[in-house]
């Protein structure tokens, strides 16, 4: 049997309020080796992400990765760790706060917060933290453009393991993609336009997206045309022709083949056949994190200069771009379409209520 979240008393009259809860992958703790251990454990023991059977796949995680990956990766993170803490937490952080400002200003009467697929603060955390303030309706928003079950699916299903320890639920609206949204694009091409009047064009601009096994795309993900979606629409927004950039796939696990070209070897090949050049940009990244700067702009940029490349500029994410807070504000207002985000209490339902109260008090 169910065990049911304790409820707070049932208020009738209580004015409804509206949540937004903007979801991120997550981040270790620390760049402790024991910290990651614990991250990657939760991280890689999701069926979303790893799709083989379970039991394989345990001994696998347990008996290998989790005893030596952890250093490795510790290390990583220490390269790229801030005074503040972990990349990715400080700019869904900022993120967070000044979406709760542009929605304030245009009037809406919602309380923003920000969880963690994996790690802290957990999407259930977060989810008890808003209903306990009262919201009765809760939209989540992905920080993922580009829909994915190892990323978008897995968020719900975290969601959808919340509502199943709550009596009264709230409603719950869910983004599922923005990969072509207007603004985001226009958001992308302004930070890439931004870096171009700083430094110039390069010879090849490499649109890096995250990759996953080529099996997903075979079992009818459409994550590999959502990223290419955008990189087309990214493209046609700065004027490049198709040989002008690449669309490329990074952080590969495992020996499986995945989404193809690889970004690490491309760049190797650039420089290889003379280009002098590259910037790399990661459209599918909303903040700066592992990925972005250890991967691209310390491995990739190695790789690219080690094999004869003059110039590696990495273009950072949207971050806390006023273009991009715009846009997911837009994109927010949007999905809020229908619901009061300005309310008052019910009054029929309080006048309702004080007579059934004097009706029984009367009887008594």
């Amino acid at each position: 049997m169910t065990a049911f979240k304790p409820e707070p008393p049932f208020s009738h009259g209580q004015a409804p309020r509206t949540g937004v809860l903007f979801c991120n992958l997550g981040t270790p703790a620390s760049t402790s080796t024991a910290d990651v251990r614990r991250f990657l454990g939760e991280f890689l023991s999701d069926p979303r992400v790893v799709e083989i059977p379970r039991l394989l796949w345990w001994l696998i995680l347990h008996g290998i990765i989790l005893r030596f990956r952890p250093a490795k990766s510790a290390a990583k993170y220490a390269s790229i760790w801030t005074p503040e803490g972990s990349p990715l937490k400080v700019w869904t952080e900022k993120q967070t706060g000044r979406l709760q400002t542009w929605l304030s200003e245009r009037a809406h009467s919602v309380t923003v917060r920000y969880a963690m697929r994996y790690g802290q603060t957990s999407i259930a955390e977060q989810l008890d933290a808003l209903k306990a303030e009262g919201a009765t309706r809760i939209l989540v928003v992905p920080a993922y453009p580009q829909y994915s079950a190892t990323t978008t699916a897995s968020l719900f299903d975290a969601v959808y393991a919340w509502a199943a320890t709550v009596r009264n639920l709230p409603e719950l609206r869910f983004i599922n993609r923005y990969h072509d949204d207007t603004g985001y694009i226009a958001a992308l091409a302004e930070s890439i336009e931004q870096s171009w009047k700083v430094r110039g064009r390069p010879e090849q601009l490499v649109m890096s997206f995250h990759g996953v096994p080529e099996r997903t795309l075979q079992l009818g993900d459409p994550y590999h045309c959502e990223c290419f979606k955008t990189a087309r629409l990214l493209a046609e927004r700065l004027g490049l022709t198709k040989d002008q950039y690449k669309v490329t796939f990074q952080s590969r696990l495992g020996r499986a083949k995945w989404l193809q070209p690889y970004t690490e070897p491309t760049l190797i090949a650039l420089a290889q056949a003379g280009v002098r050049r590259v910037d790399v940009v990661c459209p599918g990244f909303t903040s700066d994190c592992l990925e972005t700067l250890e991967e691209i702009d310390i491995e990739g940029r190695d790789a690219f200069l080690q094999a004869g490349g003059a110039e590696f500029h990495y273009i950072a994410c949207l971050n806390a771009d006023v273009a991009w807070i715009n846009a997911l504000g837009e994109l927010v207002h949007t999905h809020l379409g229908g619901w009061p985000t300005q309310e008052a209490p019910d009054t029929q339902c309080l006048a309702a209520s004080r007579e059934a109260a004097l009706a029984l008090g009367a009887s008594q």
